[in-house]
């Protein structure tokens, strides 16, 4: 009898206990680096216990590696982007909780919500904006990332 109740606790507390999440990466095809190009020192998005977490995105073109003179446009790309992250999460912007941008300008905002708001339908996901120095391409005006959760 003791040992089917030691039996039972153990099974009970086992069950109970939250089993460790399996991180996954999510790099679709057209983040790879060009051959013979080093690797990027980040994943593209990290799909953890059903929430999508995507790494800052400048509107830099993935092959080219240029940022357009346009800033709308870099806006766009921008966007674009984090869309195809979402959608090889199987995913899309509907998903989206939170959004972070920095602008090197704050002066850029009101353009950026133009673009912004063709993307991000009501409701609209939570949204921090704030103003930055530099970002890591000197010629990047504006970074995104995003938390999408299914």
């Amino acid at each position: 009898m003791r040992k089917l109740l030691c039996a039972l606790l153990w099974t009970t507390l086992l069950t109970a206990l939250p089993l460790p999440a399996e991180k996954k990466v999510i790099a679709p095809p057209e983040f790879a680096p060009a051959a013979g190009a080093a690797a990027p020192m980040f994943s593209p998005g990290i799909l953890l216990d059903g929430t999508l977490y995507i790494s800052g995105q400048i509107g830099r073109d993935l092959k080219t590696r240029e940022v357009p003179a346009d800033f709308e446009a870099e806006v766009k790309k921008c966007l674009e982007d984090i869309g195809v992250v979402l959608k090889a999460a199987g995913m899309t912007y509907e998903h989206v909780v939170a959004v972070q941008v920095y602008l090197t300008d704050m002066e850029l905002f009101a353009r950026m919500n133009a673009v912004y708001s063709t993307v991000f339908k009501e409701p609209r996901p939570t949204r921090t904006t704030v103003g930055v120095t530099k970002l890591a391409d000197p010629k990047a005006r504006i970074e995104i990332t995003v938390t999408a959760r299914k």
